[in-house]
C-alpha cells in the first residue's frame, strides 16, 4: 500500500523524470548511464526528502542530486567521444579504416521518446531537440566534468549564474570562472553545431527518404546529391572520419553502399534530429542490426553522418535484431 510520503513525492518529483535523464544523458554521453544516474538520483532525494526544507523549488533540488551523482560518476570513467573528436580527418578514401583507441567508450545515440516529450508546448519540444542534438553533446565530452555541468547549465538549461552555483554548490564566482574556461576550450577546439532542420520539416524528411533509398538500391550518384560540400561522415568503431563531399562520396562508394539490396533502413527521431537505422544483409539472406545513423540534415543536404556501430543499441530504439 502507498503511504502519503510516497504520494508526496511521486507528486513533487515525477514531472522532472524526462529532462533529469536528458541532463544526466548529455552529462555521460551514455544511455545505460543515464538511465542508473536518474534511478541513483531518485532513490538518493527519497532518502532525503523528509528532510528538504524547500529553500530552492523541487526542480533545482533534483537538479543538485542529479549533477553530483554525475560528478561521481564521472571520476570514475573516460569521456565519451566520437571519431572526430579523437584526431585529424583521413585523407584516403580507398585506404582501410584506423582502429579505434584501445579501451575507448563512444558516445551513444540517444531516442527522442526519452528525451523530448511530444504533448509538451511546441517551443519547449524544439527547446528539449536542440539540447540533445548530437553536435553539442559531442562537444561538451571535450570539457572536464565541472566545466562540462557548468556549461551545460548554463547554456543548454538557459540557467542564471546563481541557480548553476546553487546546484553545483559553489560560489557564483567560481561557476563563472567553470563556464569561462570551457567556453574558452570549446571555442579553441572551434567546434560549432552544424546546420540542422527540425525533424519535422518536410524537406528533410524528403531527404532522409532520398538517403535511404539510395542505399538500399545502392544508388552511388544519388548518395553524392546529398550530400553538402562540407559534408562529414564518421562511424564508432574506428578513428577514422572524413570530411568534405570530396571524401565523403569515394569512401561511400569504394566501402560502404555495396549492391541492390545489401542494405534495409527504418526511419528514426535520434538527438532532436532524423536518423536511421541500418540493417545489413548477411550470406543467408537474413538482415542484421549494423548501425544506428544520426543525420545533420538540412532541407535539402545531408552534413552530417554519424554512424554508430554497435548493434546493441538497437533494444533502445526498441527494434529487433533482424529485419524482415
Amino acid at each position: 500500500m502507498r503511504d502519503a510520503k510516497t504520494d508526496q513525492f511521486d507528486a513533487a518529483t515525477a514531472p522532472f523524470r524526462r529532462e533529469l535523464f536528458a541532463h544526466c544523458y548529455r552529462m555521460t554521453g551514455s544511455i545505460g548511464d543515464a538511465e542508473d544516474l536518474v534511478q541513483e538520483t531518485y532513490l538518493r532525494a527519497w532518502q532525503a526528502f523528509d528532510r528538504f526544507e524547500r529553500r530552492s523549488s523541487v526542480r533545482t533540488w533534483m537538479y543538485r542530486i542529479a549533477t553530483n551523482a554525475c560528478l561521481s560518476a564521472l571520476h570514475r570513467n573516460r569521456r565519451r567521444p566520437l571519431p572526430s573528436g579523437l584526431g585529424p580527418p583521413s585523407t584516403d578514401p580507398h585506404a582501410a579504416t584506423a582502429p579505434a583507441p584501445a579501451g575507448v567508450s563512444w558516445l551513444e545515440p540517444v531516442p527522442d521518446r526519452l528525451v523530448v516529450d511530444d504533448l509538451s508546448d511546441p517551443a519547449e519540444v524544439v527547446a528539449a531537440r536542440h539540447r540533445v542534438r548530437l553536435a553539442l553533446v559531442a562537444m561538451l565530452q571535450l570539457l572536464p566534468p565541472r566545466q562540462r555541468a557548468a556549461v551545460i547549465l548554463a547554456e543548454a538549461l538557459d540557467l542564471p549564474a546563481v541557480a548553476a552555483a546553487e546546484i553545483l554548490n559553489v560560489s557564483v564566482t567560481a561557476v563563472k570562472s567553470l563556464l569561462q574556461r570551457g567556453r574558452a576550450r570549446l571555442a579553441e577546439a572551434a567546434l560549432s553545431e552544424v546546420d540542422v532542420a527540425e525533424p519535422t520539416d518536410q524537406g528533410a524528411r524528403r531527404a532522409l527518404d532520398r538517403y535511404m533509398a539510395a542505399f538500399e538500391q545502392a544508388d552511388h550518384a544519388a548518395i553524392k546529391r546529398l550530400l553538402a560540400e562540407e559534408a562529414v561522415l564518421e562511424m564508432t568503431g574506428t578513428s577514422t572520419w572524413f570530411s568534405g563531399k570530396a571524401t565523403c562520396a569515394p569512401f561511400i562508394t569504394a566501402q560502404a553502399i555495396g549492391h541492390p539490396g545489401d542494405w534495409a533502413m527504418v526511419p528514426l527521431r535520434v538527438n532532436g534530429q532524423l536518423g536511421a537505422a541500418a540493417y545489413h544483409r548477411d550470406s543467408d539472406q537474413t538482415y542484421r542490426a549494423f548501425a544506428i545513423v544520426v543525420l545533420a540534415t538540412t532541407r535539402s543536404h545531408l552534413n552530417r553522418i554519424t554512424l554508430f556501430s554497435d548493434p546493441g543499441l538497437f533494444g533502445h530504439f526498441a527494434l529487433p535484431p533482424q529485419w524482415r
